[in-house]
């Protein structure tokens, strides 16, 4: 297979993987810790309309969902790239990270977990998951 071709493939598996990982987690997250009463976790608006209501155990899913679907995705993307494994990888953390920054406008929330899931969320993980493949 050509190498373009392999690499896009590896990018696309990559975006992929790490989405349906940071959704099941999300989805799952109620039943581990449940949400504030009447807080719809998988719903933007709700989430939205009662983010002040969240605890700090409240946002231990979420940052795992964020996490765990970075390196996933990562990891995916470089075992499956064809050369630059790492940059790949990194690609992955990059793309989550724009992500991540994009829900927290939209979003909001406590100034600790912004700084605590951009700083270790998307990067790091996107590198870790690179190396694991390598």
């Amino acid at each position: 297979m050509n190498t373009t071709v392999k690499n896009i493939l590896a990018v696309f598996a990559g975006v992929v993987v790490g989405m349906v990982v940071n959704m099941g987690i999300v989805t799952m997250s109620g039943a581990v810790i449940a949400p504030p009463e009447g807080v719809d976790v998988t719903d933007m608006e709700s989430l939205k309309a009662s983010i002040h209501l969240f605890e700090p155990k409240h946002f231990i899913m979420p940052f795992l969902a964020h996490a765990l679907g970075t390196l996933a995705g990562a990891f995916v993307a470089a075992k499956m790239a064809a050369s630059h494994k790492i940059s790949f990888a990194m690609g992955i953390g990059v793309f989550f990270l724009l992500g991540g920054i994009a829900n927290i406008f939209m979003l909001g929330g406590p100034l600790w977990f912004t700084v605590l899931d951009i700083a270790g969320a998307y990067l790091p993980m996107g590198w870790l998951g690179g190396k694991l493949a390598s």
